[in-house]
């Protein structure tokens, strides 16, 4: 077991922050020879709902200002899942403080937001890591070494979707995500920005960009309360206008000459969370779902004419990233253990003095698109990325 450990001050305690407190939890267990964390504290604005989060989450102590973690010497890492809205304040006082920092993507509501938190980080000389988890699921990192070790060839396409139904009901109440003043964008920042990231990490940077998208369902509503992803209301309340996407679209050129294309939506019924690319090279091809997340499907151009096709590879093996930390082989893991990786990753990037990957400079790079996307849709025309 490693002896080191590093103290953390959570911000949230709804999705993002049960998933990030189970992360801190189990990471002892599995990954002993990292960093350990030690959960401090959490903070959130309801006093009653945070301290019954802290009890339930294994926190050591809770408090409803965030500004308290950042007087407190004995917390090293601020790591921020509240709403959108709130994570450029938080981050810009935290480096201040000189702690370290986790925050959950989208990075900031505005490139302009996510490139000052960047600088204040680094003007600080502060460790800063951003909330891609999918990144870390065992099969997406084959990909990407399928990818780096050129077993694909040239990369011709990138395909990308996520898809949802959570909003589909008309009469769902008018949540947060739907708001974008607090969240920045919907669909398109929300599920896109994986998207995106996962093109990063894959493929490359991306040159121009082209899209549309929708507001299917413009007023909602009002919630009578909000948990997670899911909601409380009557049909009959008042109703208030959705201010963001439910669905954008959008094709890419790579830098490399690759060609992508991107969806993203919350109104494809039966698609609980359809997170899922496909990659095509001149050696081979990998298909990916989130949906079955230990699995990518792997074609090679070589194979015998007798046996072409896709294969069914599970990705469980110790052969695989993170693997020989889990269960025998065969023995899946699940959405919960991506968040314990990303966690290995950046204690590991604390106790070697590195930047942990991903980290704000990925998050920019994200909302870049994310912006140029936008401005297409506004403008109607192909945008170069570097016009941002």
């Amino acid at each position: 077991m490693n002896d080191k450990r590093i103290s953390v001050g959570m911000v949230g305690y709804k999705f993002m922050g049960k998933a990030h407190s189970h992360a801190y939890r189990d990471l002892p267990m599995f990954f002993p020879q990292a960093v350990q964390p030690r959960m401090a504290a959490i903070c959130g604005r309801n006093e009653e709902s945070v301290a019954r989060a802290a009890r339930q989450f294994g926190w050591e102590s809770y408090m409803t200002d965030w500004r308290q973690l950042l007087e407190r010497d004995d917390i090293d890492l601020i790591d921020i899942n509240a709403p959108s809205d709130a994570h450029k304040e938080i981050a810009l006082a935290a480096a201040k403080a000189g702690k370290h920092l986790f925050c959950e993507k989208p990075l900031a509501l505005t490139l302009a937001d996510s490139r000052e938190m960047l600088q204040a980080a680094e003007e600080a000389g502060v460790k800063h890591m951003i909330g891609f988890n999918y990144r870390f699921a065992p099969a997406v990192q084959l990909a990407k070494k399928l990818v780096e070790d050129g077993r694909l060839g040239r990369i011709y396409h990138f395909r990308a979707w996520f898809l949802q139904d959570w909003i589909v009901d008309p009469d769902f109440p008018l949540v947060w995500r739907l708001q974008k003043e607090v969240a920045g964008s919907g669909s398109h920042g929300d599920l896109g920005a994986h998207l995106i990231d996962l093109a990063h990490f894959l493929v490359g940077d991306m040159s121009e960009v082209i899209g549309m998208s929708e507001t299917f369902v413009k007023e909602r509503p009002l919630p009578e309360s909000m948990e997670g992803l899911s909601a409380k209301g009557s049909k009959d309340a008042p109703r208030g206008e959705v201010t963001v996407d439910d669905a954008t679209l959008f094709l890419t050129r790579f830098a490399s000459g690759a060609l992508g294309s991107f969806e993203a939506t919350r109104f494809a019924p039966g698609h609980r969370c359809t997170n899922a690319f496909e990659i095509n090279g001149s050696k081979g091809s990998v298909k990916f779902d989130f949906e079955r997340m230990n699995e990518l499907q792997v074609y090679f151009t070589d194979d015998a004419d007798d046996v072409q096709g896709f294969r069914r590879v599970l990705a469980t093996d110790p052969a695989h990233a993170y693997s020989e930390a889990w269960w025998p082989p065969g023995h899946t893991i699940g959405y919960e253990h991506t968040f314990i990786h990303e966690m290995v990753e950046l204690m590991n990037a604390l106790e070697e003095d590195r930047q942990p990957v991903p980290n704000f400079t990925d998050g920019v790079k994200c909302q870049q698109v994310l912006e140029a996307v936008e401005r297409s849709i506004e403008e109607r025309r192909w945008v170069r990325v570097e016009e941002l």
